[in-house]
């Protein structure tokens, strides 16, 4: 695993898929990064994995502001340390999805489970995973970096 310029350790593709998987079996929610015509907004929204892409329900509303659009979404957690060079315990990681919205066909998934929001909406966006990055934070031992 190799570091960025801030220290955060960078994750594999296979590990921002589990890690993204691991998280929709958690529950945890995510964050959907949203175009529009003044600044971007960010939505906090459920989600599960769907053959490797993300799904998400909305309203109406948002379902026609997104589909269609370049959007991003990222979930966070914290879990065991991925490899004997991190620190022992559990570290934060960060993974982050970027790709069109699309409408999921209805049916494709049942209701998402997590459960976060009250009234989550009607209608299912599958979010294409053309990119995904991801990044594990803390720190390393001092023994495997020197």
């Amino acid at each position: 695993m190799w570091l960025d310029e801030r220290g955060s350790g960078v994750l594999s593709l296979p590990e921002c898929h589990a890690l993204l998987a691991l998280g929709c079996d958690e529950g945890r929610h995510g964050h959907l990064g949203v175009p529009t015509d003044g600044a971007p907004v960010v939505l906090p929204l459920d989600y599960c994995v769907l053959e490797g892409d993300l799904v998400v329900q909305v309203g109406e509303g948002l379902f026609e502001r997104v589909v269609g659009r370049q959007v991003a979404f990222q979930v966070d957690g914290v879990s065991e340390a991925l490899g004997a060079e991190w620190s022992e315990g559990e570290l934060p990681w960060s993974v982050l999805v970027r790709g069109p919205a699309l409408e999921a066909a209805p049916g494709s998934v049942g209701r998402i489970r997590n459960g976060h929001l009250a009234s989550p909406g009607d209608r299912l966006v599958r979010i294409r995973a053309d990119v995904v990055t991801g990044r594990r934070l803390g720190e390393l031992r001092a023994a495997a970096t020197g």
